[in-house]
Formats: structure tokens, C-alpha cells, sequence
């Protein structure tokens, strides 16, 4: 007995210290109205945040914890964060420090390790007069510039998105594709274009639709790249909502579950974005009026992507995509190609490549206006439209 208790107390210390949480590393991310500091943790640990004023500072006490990573590493000063350090008020406790530049709204959550990412401690730091400023720029967006084209850069910030074999990121690529877009929309008579994400930094999949919405976007386009184990698999695809039932088509459901579990990767608290329109239920003329367009959008889209590299589907696919929740809006989440593929991964991180995509988007776009009365057709359009209509029709038509 006493052996045993001997053996209890060698190793008690042992116990304690790998019971001791660490801060291994420290992020910040940028967004235009708030400022999120990402702590990856060794495990599970209690903790509060709170404000200081005179000057404004936000605190974070970590109990039974320390930390190893440089804060100097930091790209400081951001416009919300000044200045960062951490010290032991007790011993028992980690105290980090952000000296802040004005008066901010902190919120912070941890979340669960998931797909290879450790526990994290999320604090977001928001602005709430450049969040009215925001809301009311993209309100005032339609008034002022006539059509708008929503465009949404897939993933961001904490969630990279797919991976490709030399280490390109998808939401790099998604970002530099959706700037070019807006470049040309923006230079376009009577066009505006509205970026949902414009920098490195994470967007909730509901926010995302919120946006849209406050844009009154005339459409959006979601834009993405995918990626799976075979490495030749290459192509373009273009999906719109299911908005009832199951997704029938399998690849199809799995690419949604993918893309949808972009909030678990890149930090959401539960009900954090809430708006009663996500969840609206619309009436069944106004659904089948909403989701033809969309259709309409897709297929005008895979016929300008033919041009700028190879199609995996030439016809659009549903599922079910959070990002697509916006019913009122003509909405399409577009598969540039395959990143997987270290060939197609080339080309996505080409800036010549990206600027063909975003042609292709743009010219589908148009088309898509002009076949809705938005815009007025080109008259050599309008005659190869007429002579292709009337190909169809005669090949659809009975023999007599």
C-alpha cells in the first residue's frame, strides 16, 4: 500500500503538468468591420474576456495555462488592434492583453478540434459604427449603379478551403477569381459589383446571404474549387439550390456537406448570424420562378466556361448549399476546376487563367440579363439566339 502511494506522488506532478493548457499559436484575421484573433489551444481550457477603458483594452484571462507562441509573429498594428502582450497576474493564471484603437463589441467562443485543426479559442473584436457603414454603403448600392452582381469568394480566414498538392489555397484562389469579376463589372456601364468577402478573412455561411441581401443584388455567383483523391479529375461545375427534400445526386450531397461545413472550420458560434429572411418560406410560384432563374444563370454559365478550360458537368447540378439560401436572388455556386489535379492547380494559380474565368462569369452574367429583359441584346446576339432557337425547335418538333 505504501508502494502504491509512492508511485501516486512521483507521478502526480506529471499529471498536473500535461493537464496544463498552452497557446500554441496566434491569427489574426481582417475584416472591414471587426478584427478576429484565433488562438490554437493544446486542449479544452476555462476562460473570460472583458474590457478596459482609458485607454481601451480587451482582456483574456486563461486559467492553468501558458503559452509558447511569439506574438511579436503578429502582422501589427491592424486597424482594430494595436498592440498585443501576456503576462501571469497569477500564477495560476495567462493574461493576454489587446491595446485596441477604439471602442469594440468582443465576442468569443471556442470550438471542438476538426479536420486536423486543434481546440480554438475564436475572440472577435466588432466595429459597430463601420458595421452601420457597411450595411448602409450595400444598401445604397442598387440606387446608385443600376444591376448588381453579388459576388461570393468561397471560405477565407481560419478555413482555406481545398488544398492543392503544391499548397495553393482555394480561398486564395477564390478571392483573386472574384476580384477580377468585380474589375470588369465595375467597369461596365450601369454595373456594380458587390464583394461579400474582400480580403483574407472568414465570412458565416448565413452572413453571406445577409450581404447579398443588403446589396439587393439583382444576382450572386458563389465561387469555388473543388477537390478529390484522384488527382486527374479535372473541370468546371455549376450548381443551384435544392430547396426541397434530398439531394439525390450523391457527388452532388457530398459537396454540399463539404461546403456547408465551412462555419465549423472557420468559426461560428451557434444562432451567432440569425435573420428571419434565411428561413422565410416563399409561395410555390414565387420557388419555381426563383429557382428556374437560377437554372437559367447555370446553364449561361457552363456555356461561357466551355471556353476558358474543360467542364466536368455540362449541365447544372441542386443540392442543398446554405450559401444559396438567398430564394428572391438568381443564385449559383460555381466549381471553377479541380485543385486537386496539379495541373488544373497550375492553372488556377495562373493570373491569366483567373482573368479567363472571370470573363467567362462576366459574359455569362450579361447573358443571363439580357435573356431576362434586364439589358438589351446585341443585334448579331439576338440573330444567333433567334437561329439557334429555331434549331431547337425543329429538332424537337415531330416529323410529319
Amino acid at each position: 500500500m505504501l508502494i502504491i502511494k509512492l508511485v501516486v506522488l512521483l507521478l502526480l506532478p506529471a499529471v498536473v503538468f500535461a493537464a496544463e493548457g498552452e497557446v500554441r499559436d496566434v491569427r489574426l484575421w481582417t475584416a472591414p468591420d471587426h478584427s478576429r484573433v484565433v488562438f490554437d489551444l493544446n486542449q479544452k481550457v476555462e476562460y473570460k474576456v472583458f474590457r478596459l477603458h482609458n485607454p481601451e483594452r480587451i482582456v483574456i484571462d486563461i486559467e492553468h495555462a501558458k503559452i509558447t507562441s511569439d506574438l511579436k509573429n503578429l502582422n501589427l498594428p491592424d486597424p482594430v488592434v494595436q498592440s498585443m502582450r501576456h503576462g501571469k497576474p497569477t500564477p495560476a493564471t495567462l493574461r493576454i492583453v489587446m491595446d485596441v484603437k477604439e471602442k469594440v463589441q468582443p465576442r468569443s467562443f471556442l470550438l471542438k478540434p476538426m479536420q486536423g485543426k486543434p481546440y480554438r479559442l475564436v475572440v472577435d473584436l466588432t466595429r459597430p459604427d463601420q458595421a452601420k457603414k457597411e450595411a448602409v454603403t450595400a444598401g445604397e448600392s442598387k440606387s446608385k449603379k443600376g444591376l448588381v452582381v453579388a459576388i461570393d469568394a468561397g471560405h477565407g480566414g481560419e478555413d482555406p478551403g481545398a488544398v492543392g498538392p503544391r499548397k495553393l489555397y482555394e480561398k486564395e484562389v477564390t478571392l483573386a477569381v472574384a476580384k477580377e469579376l468585380a474589375k470588369i463589372i465595375d467597369a461596365t456601364p450601369g454595373m456594380k459589383a458587390v464583394l461579400i468577402r474582400k480580403g483574407d478573412y472568414f465570412v458565416p455561411l448565413k452572413k453571406r446571404v445577409i450581404l447579398a441581401r443588403r446589396s439587393k443584388a439583382d444576382l450572386m455567383i458563389s465561387i469555388h474549387a473543388d477537390a478529390v483523391r484522384q488527382r486527374n479529375v479535372e473541370g468546371a461545375s455549376v450548381y443551384t439550390l435544392s430547396e426541397r427534400g434530398a439531394t439525390q445526386d450523391k457527388a452532388a450531397r457530398a459537396l454540399a456537406a463539404k461546403e456547408n461545413a465551412a462555419d465549423e472550420i472557420g468559426g461560428v458560434e451557434i444562432d451567432e448570424v440569425d435573420d428571419p429572411m434565411v428561413n422565410m418560406i416563399l409561395g410555390d410560384m414565387f420557388r419555381r420562378d426563383s429557382l428556374n432563374s437560377s437554372q437559367i444563370l447555370a446553364e449561361s454559365i457552363i456555356g461561357k466556361l466551355k471556353d476558358a478550360g474543360p467542364i466536368k458537368y455540362s449541365t447544372p447540378k441542386r443540392a442543398r448549399f446554405v450559401v444559396l439560401g438567398a430564394m428572391e436572388i438568381p443564385s449559383v455556386l460555381v466549381e471553377l476546376d479541380y485543385i486537386s489535379n496539379p495541373a488544373r492547380e497550375k492553372k488556377l494559380k495562373s493570373r491569366d487563367h483567373q482573368r479567363r474565368l472571370a470573363s467567362a462569369l462576366f459574359g455569362a452574367s450579361m447573358s443571363f440579363f439580357e435573356k431576362m429583359g434586364r439589358i438589351k441584346q446585341s443585334s448579331s446576339q439576338a440573330r444567333s439566339e433567334s437561329v439557334a432557337d429555331q434549331k431547337q425547335f425543329a429538332a424537337n418538333s415531330p416529323t410529319l
